[in-house]
């Protein structure tokens, strides 16, 4: 059987002789003692506080043959020396700690790695990777609450949570979801029930209206009532760290930023060692029963791309920030949380990881959806400044009209709840061809638009 290697900070080697009596339970689930986990070895403290110094703390993983480069291991199902091994394996007494691995549903060594690095860049202890960021979010919801289960989350969420919260959860598992204006803290207190809500929700930077949660306020209030705060970061990776400002678990949408193709479609769980345990419990685990499972092939193509986040990160926010000032100064109606004006500017910039910005999104409201998409047209086909498309994070600028596709889910009085406006266009700002010659192609499509309007109106 093939050596594994690892570099500096690892764990050397096959142990298939771990002696059982390295391990303890501890409320049905095994956990290794000394607090070594079986999910993920996480980056020295003293890197805490940076996403960038904490994923370069981790070990790096070596391929098959001292490639540069981990190996992909692409199997579904792995092998023992002995018989007597598979038994300890399945009572919980050997894991994947010790590199003993069953079956890819339950654990997989890339994956795994991909996991390490996830949770190093939110900082918390452990990360499970899924496929995708829908299952990262229905996981936790389903792991923590159970039937007559309460949840309060944000008005203002990506339309598939808003409908797995108001519709299918309530339907399939009688869990109800009480939703509230995220930035009226006294709203969000009277609607936390004592012992009944699990799970506060919501997401640092809001989808699509980019308002901006106060995570250290939000997370103490919850805590106050014994609720857990479980936060959406898929909007600010490596610019916000909700765990470290009090969150109690991160979710991701893999397939945005960190991914930074447009070419994957992966999640992530990123939390206490003792819930990612609890969702991989052969019985009694989301994660282990639902079968989110990743896929070793994308977790290795993504565990080649966080390396290099943090340098997409700055050029994606840099670029917004100038964008959304300049577009401001034409008289558009501009919201980005890096302007002063916008409401929460201020605590974004308190909370922010320093030098990374403001986010990569902005959104231009042009009151109505005929205008909006008039304004997509001649961007995408008239200019080539970006592309009409869903979802975000991909190296070209890509643009929508929230109300009318990623929030099509919410109906007409909860959009108005949400504050999206008919003509909100979200704009997810890429970082290809030059500043100057992007911006240039934004000017000419305005212009084009004011050409249009003057004909249409002699007309």
């Amino acid at each position: 059987m093939a050596e594994t290697r690892s570099c500096e900070f690892g764990i050397s080697g096959k142990k298939r002789a771990a002696a059982a009596d390295s391990f303890e339970r501890v409320d049905e689930i095994f956990v290794a003692k000394k607090s070594m986990l079986p999910t993920l070895a996480v980056a020295p403290a003293a890197w805490e506080n940076d996403p960038a110094a904490s994923l370069a703390s981790l070990r790096h993983e070596f391929g098959e043959h001292g490639g540069i480069n981990m190996s992909i291991e692409a199997s579904a199902t792995f092998t023992v020396m002995e018989p007597e091994t598979m038994r300890r394996m399945f009572t919980g007494e050997l894991g994947p700690d010790r590199d003993f691995f069953i079956y890819s549903r339950h654990f997989n060594p890339t994956v795994l790695n991909l996991g390490r690095q996830v949770a190093a860049l939110e900082g918390t202890e452990a990360a499970y990777c899924t496929a995708s960021g829908m299952a990262a979010i229905s996981s936790v919801m389903l792991q923590l609450c159970s039937s007559g289960g309460h949840v309060v989350a944000s008005a203002t969420l990506y339309g598939g949570t808003h409908a797995l919260l108001t519709h299918f959860l309530p339907r399939t598992c009688n869990i109800t979801t009480t939703f509230v204006d995220i930035t009226d803290h006294e709203a969000v207190e009277n609607a936390i029930v004592e012992r009944r809500t699990k799970v506060l929700f919501f997401e640092s930077i809001s989808n699509p209206t980019l308002t901006v949660a106060d995570i250290p306020e939000l997370s103490k209030l919850a805590h106050d009532k014994g609720t857990m705060v479980v936060v959406d970061n898929t909007f600010s990776p490596m610019v916000l760290s909700p765990a470290r400002l009090g969150a109690d678990v991160v979710v991701h949408s893999m397939s945005k930023f960190i991914s930074g193709g447009a070419d994957v479609i992966a999640g992530a769980v990123c939390g206490p060692a003792s819930l990612l345990n609890s969702m991989m419990d052969l019985h009694q685990g989301s994660l282990m029963l639902l079968g989110p499972t990743m896929n070793a092939k994308v977790a290795f193509e993504l565990s080649e791309r966080i390396p290099h986040l943090g340098l997409r990160m700055k050029e994606h926010c840099l670029r917004a920030m100038e964008y959304a000032s300049r577009m401001k100064k034409m008289g558009l109606r501009v919201v980005y949380p890096g302007l002063e004006d916008h409401p929460q500017h201020h605590l974004l910039k308190s909370m922010a990881n320093k030098g990374y910005g403001f986010g990569g999104l902005l959104c231009v409201d042009m009151e109505s959806e005929e205008k909006a998409n008039r304004l997509m047209h001649q961007l995408q086909n008239s200019s080539q400044f970006g592309l009409i498309a869903v979802s975000l994070g991909y190296y070209e600028t890509l643009m929508s009209c929230s109300g009318s596709s990623t929030s099509s889910e919410l109906n007409s009085e909860e959009k108005a709840l949400a504050g999206i406006s008919p003509g909100l266009v979200r704009m997810s700002i890429g970082y290809t061809g030059t500043l100057e010659q992007k911006w240039s192609q934004f000017e000419r499509a305005i212009s084009r638009m004011e050409v249009d309007s003057i004909l249409f109106n002699k007309n």
